[in-house]
């Protein structure tokens, strides 16, 4: 039967982890390099209590990943609408005035 050695920090060598796995104590201490590796290697995944809780991106990852916001989408979708041209009006209720005095 072979055993396998748990290595503390979840395979953490001097320079941090290898795959792209980090603690959240090793996170917050070397958040700069944990930022760098994200940039330069791919996400980064970060963990509490063993339980994978946050992925940190690249920006231009994210960017891929979110697409842009343009309200595209949503115009595209009308278009292709099988209902042509929606009525939409505004309900307007008469609202008191009040006297002003010049």
């Amino acid at each position: 039967m072979t055993s396998t050695t748990k290595v503390p920090g979840g395979g953490r060598g001097r320079r941090g982890p290898r795959t792209g796995r980090w603690q959240l104590q090793h996170a917050k201490a070397r958040f700069s390099e944990l930022v760098r590796r994200a940039k330069h290697e791919g996400p980064q995944v970060v963990t509490v209590h063993g339980r994978e809780e946050v992925v940190v991106l690249g920006a231009d990852e994210f960017r891929r990943f979110a697409g842009e916001r343009t309200g595209q989408a949503l115009v595209e979708a009308m278009r292709r609408s099988p209902y042509p041209s929606p009525r939409i009006e505004r309900a307007r209720t008469p609202m008191p005035v009040r006297a002003v005095d010049l």
